[in-house]
């Protein structure tokens, strides 16, 4: 049985429920459950606080689990990203007083307040650089403030808070983070993995395409097919008319219009969007 940890709170929790959802696992139909059997799928899923995620999976504990990638490298425990789920990103930067520093080169015996102790004194490390890392729970805009630290390094999303509060980024990102899968580092492969990633490769795939279905004159098919490429090459078929084809291919969801727009000025007709819930690919 695949025992799989998922978030329980916070940011991540509703997208990795809905995620798993729509790969076809079971999820929970009240909040304040902490453990879910899903015998259908030979798994369980146990719902934790999203920090302690990586910690669970690395030890051994649970096969596989549901987190942040700076969660995941901040704990520091023995596990591995297995796969970017692509949704709850972040960008972690540092930020003080302008004029304090430029880069990371620049912070060599400074106090840099965090929430992520682990991940920044990695960071520094990498960069050849000794500083006095502070840890702080909550946020840590204030610190500089109050006199606990010269820089802070944190999630920046538009930086209106650092400016409220005096501050500005500087440096290149410390790291560009999102939801991962994970899995404990250097062990065999559970049971039940492959199948687990297949499927949320599949939503994950799905929510980037739709399919599009469309009539157009036979002599139009080869433009229309340029329009429309698909993954490995759109469906054509005949049409009672001889003279009209129908074709389907998958196309970006991100350009859906502007492809209906082209397919119409060419002359296709009968243009339809479809949504793809799953798919294999």
């Amino acid at each position: 049985m695949l025992r799989i940890a998922v978030p329980n709170k916070g940011s991540l929790a509703e997208p990795a429920a809905q995620l798993l959802g729509e790969a076809g696992y079971a999820t929970r139909r009240d909040g304040r459950e902490l453990v879910l059997a899903d015998p259908d799928n030979d798994a369980e899923f146990f719902f934790l606080r999203p920090r302690d995620i990586a910690l669970y999976v690395g030890s051994g504990t649970l096969d596989v689990g549901i987190t942040g990638r700076d969660l995941l490298l901040d704990s520091r425990a023995a596990a591995a990203e297995v796969l970017p789920l692509s949704f709850a990103g972040s960008t972690f930067r540092f930020a003080a007083h302008p004029g304090t520093a430029a880069g990371a080169a620049d912070l060599q015996g400074v106090r840099v307040a965090t929430s992520y102790p682990g991940l920044v004194e990695d960071h520094l490390r990498a960069a050849g650089v000794v500083a006095d890392v502070v840890r702080l729970d909550g946020a840590v805009e204030t610190a500089v403030r109050l006199g606990v630290a010269d820089v802070i390094a944190d999630v920046v999303e538009t930086g209106s808070t650092l400016r409220a509060a005096g501050l500005e980024v500087f440096g290149e990102p410390i790291l560009r983070s999102e939801a991962v899968l994970v899995r404990r580092r250097d062990a065999p492969e559970p049971d039940g993995l492959g199948v687990l990633v297949r499927r949320v490769q599949g939503v994950l795939v799905a929510r980037q395409y739709v399919m599009v279905d469309y009539d157009v004159r036979r002599e139009h098919a080869e433009a229309a097919c340029a329009i429309t490429p698909g993954l490995e090459s759109p469906t054509v078929s005949p049409l009672a008319d001889p003279d009209w084809v129908a074709v389907r291919a998958m196309v970006p969801r991100a350009g859906t219009n502007r492809v209906m727009d082209e397919l119409y000025d060419l002359g296709a007709r009968a243009i339809l969007v479809t949504t793809i819930h799953a798919c294999r690919i």
